[in-house]
């Protein structure tokens, strides 16, 4: 009975190890637009790429999404004012595994146009 209470144990350990997905790393950029503009510029260019917004909160500055395409896509979405300024960071998931922060540059260049400070 003791072999089969630690084999138990042992398979709950492994099995836990695999249900854990490491964060990915952020990608920050600064953008000279107000907050709240930038923040809803988020979550609409979200909403028009496919997006289903789960949750989002204006007053945190902090939006989740997930695309249904597969292999399956996760967006989380942060703004933080810094004057007449706002820092964003986006990370993402694909397949459940952290992508690459270099991968989401086009989607912060598509921000920027929509908030009209591309170059």
């Amino acid at each position: 009975m003791n072999a089969i209470r630690w084999a138990t144990v042992g398979l709950l350990i492994m099995l836990s190890g695999c249900a854990v997905t490491p964060p990915p790393e952020p990608r920050e950029l600064v953008y000279q637009a107000p907050a709240e503009a930038t923040f809803r510029a988020g979550v609409s260019l979200m909403v028009e790429q496919g997006y289903v917004v789960r949750h989002a909160d204006v007053s945190l500055g902090r939006a989740e999404g997930m695309l249904a395409r597969w292999p399956g896509y996760r967006l989380l979405f942060e703004v933080d004012a810094m004057g007449n300024a706002s820092q964003v960071r986006v990370s993402a998931w694909r397949g459940g595994q952290p992508m690459p922060p270099i991968r989401l540059d086009p989607w912060l260049v598509a921000l920027q146009s929509r908030l009209g400070l591309a170059p």
